[in-house]
Parts: C-alpha cells; structure tokens; sequence
C-alpha cells in the first residue's frame, strides 16, 4: 500500500506534477509545518522558488483532543468544522478559549521556526501551499482563508496524497488543488507512507535555513 518512501520521496514526486511553475519569480512555496516541510523544502528546490512556513493550530475538542472543531492560522483566521461543533454541541466559549491557547501556541512556533525574521511578502503572488497529506483538510482550510487576507494572486494547494473528497471540496476554496495521488478506501495519511517519522522542530529550522542557503548562492551564480 506504500505509495512513498518517506517525505523527501513524495516532495520530489509532487513536484512533477508542479513544474509549471519553476523558475517564476512571482512563486512562493508556503509548508505547513511540520510534516509539510520536508515535502516543501523538494518542491520549493525543483522550482527553483522560496520556500516559508505558514503556521496553522488545530482546534481540539476539549477531552478529545485530537478530534477538530476546527484550526487557526496566521493572521487570527479561524476555521470551524459546524458538523462537530453543532454535533456535540460546542459552547461559544470553550470554542474561545482553546482558541486562545491555541493562538499562543501559534505565534511561538512561528518565533520558533523563523526567529526574528519576518514572514514573507504574499500579496499579488503565487502561493503554492504544501502539506504531507490531505485527511479533514480543517488545518488547510484554515490556511486558505488567511492567505486570502493578504491577496495573493492565486492559491495552489498541493500534497503528495489526499482523502478523494477533501481534494474535491478543497477546489472550491483554493484556485487549484493539486493531490498526486488520491486512493480509495483512504483511512489515513501515514499509511501511504514507508517512513512517517515525525518531523521535529530542529529538522524544519534545518530546512528553512538550508534553503535560503541554496537561493543566496543561486542568485549569487555559485
């Protein structure tokens, strides 16, 4: 069933399906972290673009942590799944605050994983926004409405692997939706991969790093 080695695999395969848009100085290539990162740091690499990382927390139900109410980004978006809200009748708020908790969280990753640097400028530009795989797609849908906020000219999002039914309602928030391979039954992200190690901190400031290394030398013809 393994359709990837591991991260690096899939990045480099999703590429091919993204490389009309390499060498465009327009492109920017936005990981969620931090699964996303590695896959992004192949894609960013192949188009010759800059990669970043576009920060989103999801939102645990309380007791149930790893079920979604829903996630926040960056900008202070918030993106709430009514099916689980409404279901188990979710009061306003504990929706505020985990909310809360969840945005500081949110702003120290981001200290985190770029410093002090600021993040990148996205208005009228490209963005390819990249994830290790598609399951609820709450975490990317959140990323969607906050990358709308700052006008970017066109919203790609693209994963190696994804749920047929998230890619198919993703086109109707993103400009494209790129899934490179979309099995059915689906279950789970990790199960499409050999190696789903988790991606820790240190690997994703490793990454970023490296890749800014590669533009500066790139554009110095090194």
């Amino acid at each position: 069933m393994m359709l990837f080695r591991d991260r690096i695999d899939a990045g480099q395969q999703l590429a091919s399906r993204l490389m009309e848009y390499a060498d465009n100085p327009d492109v920017l290539v936005l990981a969620l972290p931090r699964g996303g990162v590695p896959v992004a740091y192949e894609v960013a690499r192949a188009l010759h673009a800059p990669l970043d990382v576009f920060v989103v927390r999801k939102l645990g139900v309380p007791g149930q942590e790893e079920l979604a109410m829903g996630a926040i980004a960056s900008g202070g978006v918030r993106v709430l799944n009514e099916e689980v809200v409404q279901g188990l009748g979710i009061p306003d708020w504990m929706i505020d605050e985990t909310a809360r908790h969840e945005l500081r969280e949110l702003k120290a990753r981001e200290r985190e994983y770029r410093g002090d640097q600021l993040p990148p400028e996205v208005q009228g530009r490209t963005v390819i926004l990249i994830d290790d795989g598609l399951a609820t797609g709450s975490t990317m849908r959140a990323a969607i409405a906050a990358l709308r906020t700052q006008k970017p000219a066109r919203i790609v999002v693209a994963v190696p692997v994804g749920s047929p039914s998230t890619c198919a309602e993703l086109r109707l928030e993103a400009d494209e939706v790129v899934c490179y391979r979309t099995p059915e039954p689906f279950f789970a992200v990790g199960l499409w991969y050999g190696d789903f190690t988790q991606t820790d901190s240190e690997e994703v400031r490793e990454l970023l790093e490296r890749a800014e290394q590669e533009r500066s030398l790139a554009g110095h013809g090194v």
